[in-house]
């Protein structure tokens, strides 16, 4: 046997069998069946809680524009209220805004709002995944009124 076909040898025997391919293969599966579920609820849980967030700092920004101007934006107005300086050069406005932009919920949907509301002064909520009014999980509505 020459040096080339010793080496040629020891090269074609470095590779996997299949049962040892199929082994590792069963076993991502085993391990993705077993940590895939907490992911997804993890995944629930963060949009729940940047809903949260960004209704805390759309509330933070409605009661600043309060205090500018003595009264909430109305619900024509909406939200954008915070972001656009308004036409009459009468009103307080900061040279930032009040929010740098409006945030979009998780499900890349504009946030509500109703001044008067219907929970409180004013309401600023979320529809939830469906996107529609009512539902429990997280197709439920979530707003101002259910923070803590």
């Amino acid at each position: 046997m020459t040096s080339r076909t010793a080496s040629y040898t020891a090269i074609a025997q470095r590779g996997f069998t299949l049962i040892e391919i199929m082994v590792v293969v069963v076993i991502l599966g085993i391990l993705a069946a077993l940590i895939a579920p907490n992911v997804i609820s993890r995944i629930d849980d963060a949009q729940i809680v940047k809903v949260r967030q960004d209704l805390r700092a759309i509330e933070s920004a409605l009661k600043l524009y309060r205090l500018d101007n003595f009264r909430y934006p109305d619900t024509e107005a909406g939200l954008e209220a915070l972001v656009t300086p308004p036409q009459d050069p009468s009103a307080r406005w900061p040279s930032g805004g009040y929010l740098d932009r409006l945030p979009r919920d998780p499900w890349d949907r504009p946030y509500l709002y109703l001044h008067p509301g219907n929970q409180g002064e004013f309401d600023v909520y979320s529809l939830g995944r469906d996107g529609q009014q009512g539902g429990e999980g997280l197709d439920g509505d979530v707003g101002n009124w259910t923070l803590d």
